[in-house]
Parts: structure tokens; sequence; C-alpha cells
């Protein structure tokens, strides 16, 4: 396992990281993702520390906060030996409060993360979106506090715009609050927004990216094809509508492309899109899913070997898009904007 500095912090990573949100499988949506108990976490967890993997992400609407129990569980007695991941902001109750990145918020979901997880301390806790109605000011010293507390480590952003975390870094920078060193964004080979603003402010300010549904909301698994229904089993029954929009036919122009290069590597469709994720500028750590030990084990054998540059090339004119603007009007000019890709 190859392991990455997480942005501009000194803090090290796996390349490969697991995503707990298939862990607990409450209610329609997270169901749909996944049920894993603990007994089968232990064993995912086994599987993970065999191929090096160590960082584990969870939040606390993951099934409702079952994610980060059955996480907890799953890692006791192994606590020292991996570092964990988990994410709030959106609404977790009914109260008028259980919603935000507030002082009131944020202290009581952290206190429940912690006993959830059966830990004295998160690696990085992450703010799961913007919340506009809270001063930055008030996020930042809060998330101060829990540092200089012992109870988070590092922080970050998930889902945020390239003007919310910029505002947010020059707060930090203005009072010496810590930094946000990553950004948990979603990044695929049909999904690139992602390079249009936020790389080029990972790249300035040292944010490292934790990439996640690096398969495309499940549309990269290889089992999608022209003319075939979904598979039985595919969370795309239930949460396509939810998930980032993509035109099938987008979809298909990218899987023919992983087709060809599958063919000629002997490597799976996801292990392929996982790899060319691993080149990318920015990228410390792509988080990986899974429902079974197959999945896992498929995932796992992303690493280990790396496309050449005539197969990157190729994904990346099939899965190239007209980027919004400004950004398309910026492609003239990088004599003095140069552009990370």
């Amino acid at each position: 396992m190859e392991y990455r500095r997480l942005g501009a912090s000194g803090l090290t990573v796996p390349l490969l990281s697991f995503g707990a949100a298939t862990f607990g499988g409450s209610g329609e949506f997270f169901s749909a993702w996944g049920s894993t108990d603990v007994k089968e976490a232990r064993r995912m967890v086994d599987l993970c520390l065999d191929a090096g993997v160590t960082l584990f992400d969870t939040a606390d609407i993951y099934s409702n906060g079952n994610s980060e129990t059955v996480l907890g569980e799953a890692l006791k007695g192994r606590r020292d030996k991996v570092l964990i991941s988990t994410k709030a902001t959106f609404r977790f109750a009914d109260g008028p409060n259980d919603v935000g990145s507030s002082r009131f918020h944020l202290l009581k979901t952290v206190e429940q993360a912690l006993k959830r997880l059966q830990t004295d301390h998160i690696d990085i806790f992450q703010l799961h979106g913007f919340d506009a109605l809270t001063p930055p000011e008030e996020v930042l010293s809060t998330l101060d506090q829990l540092v200089r507390e012992g109870k988070i480590r590092y922080t970050g952003v998930s889902n945020f715009s390239g003007w919310h975390l910029m505002k947010s870094l020059a707060v930090a920078d203005r009072y010496g609050y810590p930094r946000y060193i990553a950004n948990q964004t979603y990044y695929s080979l049909i999904g690139r927004d992602y390079e249009w603003e936020l790389m080029p402010l990972g790249l300035d300010q040292g944010i490292g990216a934790l990439v996640w549904s690096p398969l495309g909301w499940g549309r990269l698994t290889g089992k999608l094809r022209r003319g075939q229904p979904l598979p039985e089993t595919s969370r795309l029954h239930k949460t396509a509508e939810q998930g980032p929009p993509v035109p099938n036919e987008r979809v298909f122009k990218v899987v023919d492309v992983l087709d060809d290069i599958a063919k000629e590597t002997g490597k799976s469709v996801p292990q392929i899109a996982l790899n060319w994720l691993f080149h990318r500028p920015t990228v410390s750590s792509v988080i990986i899913g899974a429902r079974n030990e197959q999945q896992l084990k498929d995932n796992l054998g992303s690493t280990g070997w790396s496309l050449t540059p005539e197969q990157i090339k190729k994904l990346d004119a099939a899965s190239e898009t007209v980027k919004a603007y400004p950004y398309w009007h910026q492609m003239g000019f990088t004599e003095r904007n140069p552009l990370p890709v």
C-alpha cells in the first residue's frame, strides 16, 4: 500500500481508505448501500489491515449513527493501528439545533460520535456540508477548542464550494485557528467537476482530496452496459435519483474505454477506474466501500500496478466534458493561469 501526506499536513494516509457507509444498514437509503453487521465488519477490517488500509471513514448520519457504532465495535482492540474519520453538519435529529455547524451542534455531535466509536479522539473530523447560517468564526473557534482538548486531531470539509472553503481558510489564518487539511469530495471518471476549481484551490492551499464515490455512485462497477437492465442488487434502484446526475450515454462512453483497457490489462473495470484517480493531482486517499468481501478484495486490487500514460489519455478523453464558465474561458489563458490537469 502506498501512503501519502494529507494535504500540507504531516499526517500520512493510505492511498485507499475504507468507507463504512455500508455498516449498520438503517433506513431505506442506507440499507440500499449495505447492511453490514459487527461480525462482517470485523472481517472487513481484517482484510483492510492486511492490505495496509488503515483509514476508516464514516459519518453521524450514516444509518443514523449505526455506522459509527458498528465501526467502533469492529475496531475494538486495534484502535491504535488505525485512523478514524467522521463527519457532521447535516440534520441528525428533529430538534432545532440538531443540524448545522453551530458551537452547540458541533460540541454535541463530537461527544456522541466519540461514544459510538468507543474512542477518546477522532483523527480527522470533517464538516459534511457548508452552514451559511453560522459565522465561520464560530465554527472554526469551536473546532480549535476541540483540537486543543484532544478530541479531534485534524479538520476538513466535504461538499464545500471553492468560496466556502477559501473564506474558511481566510478566517483560520486571521485568528490562528487550525486550517482545514482535507476535502472529502466527489470525484470519478464520470464526475470531474472537482477539477474545475476545488483541485486548483487544493494545490494552492495544501488541501488533500479524500475521494468519495470514486465509482460514480455505483455506475462504474462494470455491471452497467448499453441495453441491459440494472443488476438486481444494485443500489441504483433506490438511490439513482439522489446521486450525482450523469447522462447514461456518458457513462457508457467511459465504460467502453474501461472495457477495452480491462482486456489489455486483465484488471477489472472498478480497479481501472480507481487506478485512474491515483494519478490525479491533490488526491491523498480514495475511499472505497463494499457490500461484501468479494467487492472489497476487488477494490483492494486497484493498487500495486499502474495504468500506462496511453491508457490514462484514453480515459481522460472519454470522460472529458465541456466546463462551465469561467473555466472554459480560462483554458485559453494557461500562459499565466496554468491549469492542474
